[in-house]
């Protein structure tokens, strides 16, 4: 059933949807609190991190002329400078440091619990079935981008 889901909603939908589960868990079912200094700023400070990442890596996509549409991963180039010397995924890292932020903000330890459940979501549904697409599209370069880049970080 899962292979059904795989490039069929956005991954930026995934993380809205992530964060309304959270926002409903802060509010139903709040377990710990998370209350200490600065914890606003802090979840701010890490949403226009994650931000900034987002905007930069889709703008090194941009800039070398291939798609960043997520649900049709058909590469013209293989992007391997700015952020993607560290990660193959900046984008959905981007948006997990922004759902880290929301939980962060909303302040209960419930709602943390969504951050690892996007992270398989994105794994499964997303960026797996992308890796093989750039796998048949660049047999060459992709697999040894791979073992020199960190799928996340």
């Amino acid at each position: 059933m899962l292979s059904r889901l795989e490039h069929k909603v956005p991954p930026p939908v995934w993380a809205l949807m992530t964060v309304a589960v959270m926002m409903a868990l802060a509010h139903f079912a709040p377990l710990a609190k998370l209350d200490f200094a600065y914890r606003i700023h802090l979840s701010v400070f890490i949403g226009v991190i994650g931000g900034l990442i987002d905007f930069y890596s889709v703008y090194l996509f941009v800039r070398a002329k291939t798609t960043v549409n997520p649900l049709q991963p058909s590469a013209s180039s293989l992007v391997v400078s700015g952020m993607y010397k560290f990660s193959r995924n900046p984008m959905y890292l981007g948006l997990l440091l922004i759902i880290c932020a929301c939980g962060l903000y909303l302040g209960a330890m419930s709602s943390i619990v969504m951050v690892p459940v996007f992270v398989l979501v994105m794994n499964r549904l997303q960026i797996a079935p992308e890796e093989r697409k750039l796998s048949q599209i660049f047999p060459q370069d992709y697999p040894v981008y791979c073992q020199r880049v960190r799928r996340w970080l």
